[in-house]
């Protein structure tokens, strides 16, 4: 079984609750993906947003660059002990997804990936493994790359925290 990354927008209601119920925060997030599963809506449009099994690469590439926000781990972990996965949630608040917001969009994606081999990533120990042995496995980072920019772009528009799960 893989892991994979997942983030959900959360109002400043919603995130004040994240903090106070935790194993909230996790259902409200399993409901709206599971709602959102079911219709074919735009990065915009959507609360929740999977980078599947791209989400270490994502980070390792993004930390290459010196990239100022940490989307998995700088956060505020969300005290959840029931919670499966990887670890807690943690919670991205709204100034920190502005600034990720405004880093990414001065991130072009051929600029992430520049310079870099699956051989790298396959040495860095990148999980997961599997992946750097395919042909395009660059252009698939690129591209959850760019959805999960113009996802952190709309919470940062809404001015909304994100909640961040491995699992």
């Amino acid at each position: 079984m893989s892991i994979v990354g997942r983030y959900t927008r959360l109002t400043p209601a919603q995130s004040d609750r994240a903090v106070r119920e935790p194993g909230w925060a996790r259902e409200l997030a399993e409901e709206l993906a599971e709602a959102e599963a079911e219709r074919q809506l735009s990065v915009a449009d959507r609360r929740c947003h999977g980078v599947g099994t791209a989400w270490h690469a994502l980070a390792f590439l993004l930390d290459r660059r010196g990239f100022p926000v940490d989307l998995l781990h700088d956060a505020a972990e969300v005290p959840d002990t029931a919670a499966p996965g990887y670890g807690p949630p943690r919670l991205l608040v709204p100034e920190r997804v502005r600034l990720a917001a405004d880093s990414l969009a001065e991130l072009p994606p051929h600029v992430l990936t520049e310079g870099v081999a699956t051989d790298d990533l396959a040495q860095a120990h990148v999980h997961p493994a599997g992946l750097w042995q395919r042909e395009d496995a660059l252009e698939v980072v690129a591209g959850h790359y760019l959805e999960l920019a113009a996802f952190v772009r709309t919470a940062a528009r809404y001015r909304h925290a994100l909640l961040v799960r491995l699992g």
